[in-house]
């Protein structure tokens, strides 16, 4: 189906606006949940980009209900899409060694977070998650959106407790 000239005029708008939204990252105010090393542009401690939870909800949020095999139901998650977490950090790499606050890692490669749309949840249910119930930032992917990602490799990348992200 094409597209109308206005309809891509305002794609191209909502796109350079939100390139210039993530080219100066703010520093954070509260407490730093999540740290970003490695291959990044938008510094704002040190050679790190660093976000408090106000940074991260800030960003365009998705939400989500799937099974995991963590929980005995479908539970909903919301978070912004990882793409987006390493677009305001100005990443760019080929793997990302996602590491949890028990010093747990995993790599995901760069690609799975354009090709899948993993999100970085901070709501579990629509609640604030706890470091208890797998919290405060947890890397989902949206299992139930393709019978691929109900897979081992997939479950393993998820990343509960997360509090590091190094793209190498």
């Amino acid at each position: 189906m094409p597209i109308s000239l206005r309809t891509a005029r305002i794609g191209l708008a909502s796109a350079i606006l939100w390139s210039a939204a993530v080219l100066a990252l703010d520093k954070p105010t509260g407490n730093v949940v999540l740290t970003i090393s490695g291959t990044v542009a938008q510094a704002n401690s040190g050679a790190n980009a660093v976000f408090d939870m106000k940074m991260l909800e800030k960003l365009p949020q998705k939400t989500f209900t799937v099974q995991t095999p963590w929980y005995p139901k479908p539970v909903t998650f919301t978070g912004p899409l990882l793409r987006d977490v390493l677009a305001a950090a100005g990443a760019k790499g080929n793997k990302i060694v996602a590491t949890a606050l028990n010093d747990y890692k995993t790599d995901i490669p760069f690609d799975d977070a354009i090709k899948f749309d993993p999100i970085v949840a901070h709501l579990l249910d629509n609640k604030p998650m706890s470091i208890r119930e797998k919290g405060p930032l947890f890397i989902v992917y949206p299992f139930d959106a393709s019978p691929e990602l109900r897979a081992e490799v997939y479950y393993n990348r998820s990343a509960w407790q997360l509090n590091s992200l190094k793209v190498q």
